[in-house]
């Protein structure tokens, strides 16, 4: 061999060393990625007509996977109330290489197939907000404690205002929900002892705001004049009853309830139109999740407070949100800012609430 040669051949060693050296330096610096180099975290959300997701869950997501693995790659997807697209969103992310999926499910047993597609290929899921059967973990909220809240919160106004029998029109969620069954049932385990007649009740498909209009549009001639409150499971679904209400004439409005503390329902309930929602704060829940997810994607097991069907879960407690605790829940957590709440149309029911600063 030359010269030439064997300085060439001595200089592809010397790279091949330096190469392997900063491999090994970049995997000791991977915060969270383990020794697989960065990890690609799918979060997969259900939809959008519910303002919750775009507005809270998937910035707080990304916000709290950055703290907990600063070169985690996120591939987000939304699949608008979509079970089939939501499938096709899964598989690309799989193929994309993701570690580890975080779905929140639109069909909570159509699911069952993406973790099934998942674990074949030894990918972790994270089941987000909503139960699946069969996930590596869960994060949610007391789901029956949500409906049980949203209950007894309209019970007790009605009481308050004197009112002790009389009919509820009720209005759940989607049906291919299985937190919508757990709300439907904690409601049911309030109100149908409670004195007061369900006279109406309705699963909304796809939790459409328009749908639950239209259903409490079509109720209002047979149950106008003896209806007292309405169950409404969700802001989306509270919002199409309210507008139904509105346009039918009703005075003065019922108490209606709602869920997801969303700033079109708060500015509801400071108008007096609604009286209350649910507030779940999405930041534990979406870092609870982040953390979960990373430590699935590099083998570990997620810190859990219980278990559900087997499935490790940390579950946190709903809060009741009226007028009178504005201020203490959401603009305390700094979900909403007094000026995100208080605009022009709505600054004189502020000022009357004690909302006017923070």
């Amino acid at each position: 061999m030359s010269v030439s040669a064997l300085r060439l051949v001595g200089l592809g060693l010397a790279v091949s060393a330096l190469a392997v050296s900063l491999v090994a330096c970049g995997s000791d610096d991977d915060s969270g990625s383990g020794s697989g180099g960065a990890k690609k975290v799918a979060l997969l959300l259900p939809e959008s007509k519910t303002t919750r997701y775009e507005a809270l869950d998937r910035p707080l997501f990304t916000e709290a996977l950055k703290a907990a693995c600063g070169d985690c790659e996120l591939i987000y997807s939304n699949a608008d109330q979509d079970a089939a697209k939501q499938q096709q969103q899964a598989e690309a992310a799989l193929t994309q290489g993701a570690n580890v999926l975080v779905l929140d499910p639109v069909d909570g047993k159509a699911a069952a197939a993406v973790v099934a597609s998942a674990k074949a290929q030894s990918v972790p899921v994270v089941a987000y907000d909503r139960f699946i059967e069969n996930a590596n973990y869960y994060v949610s909220f007391e789901n029956e404690a949500v409906g049980k809240l949203q209950a007894q919160t309209l019970v007790d106004a009605l009481k308050a205002a004197g009112k002790t029998s009389g009919n509820i029109a009720m209005i759940n969620g989607s049906p291919t929900d299985p937190n919508a069954a757990d709300f439907k049932k904690g409601a049911h385990s309030v109100l149908d002892s409670s004195g007061f007649k369900i006279a109406a009740e309705f699963d909304t498909p796809d939790w459409s705001p328009d749908k639950a209009q239209g259903w409490m549009e079509g109720q209002l001639s047979a149950i106008k004049n003896g209806l007292v409150g309405v169950y409404a499971a969700n802001d989306g679904t509270a919002g199409g009853a309210i507008a139904a209400l509105k346009g039918g004439g009703v005075k003065p409005l019922p108490p209606v309830t709602g869920q997801d503390s969303e700033l079109a329902a708060i500015q509801r309930i400071i108008a007096g139109d609604q009286a209350m929602t649910i507030y779940k704060a999405v930041k534990p829940q979406a870092e609870a999740a982040a953390k979960g997810a990373v430590a699935l994607a590099n083998g570990g097991k997620p810190e859990s407070t219980t278990d559900k069907s087997g499935v490790p879960s940390t579950i946190l407690d709903p809060v009741a949100v009226t007028k009178d605790n504005i201020k203490d829940t959401v603009v305390k957590d700094n979900i909403y800012k007094v000026a995100d709440i208080c605009t022009a149309a709505f600054a004189a029911a502020c000022t009357a609430a004690g909302l006017s600063s923070n």
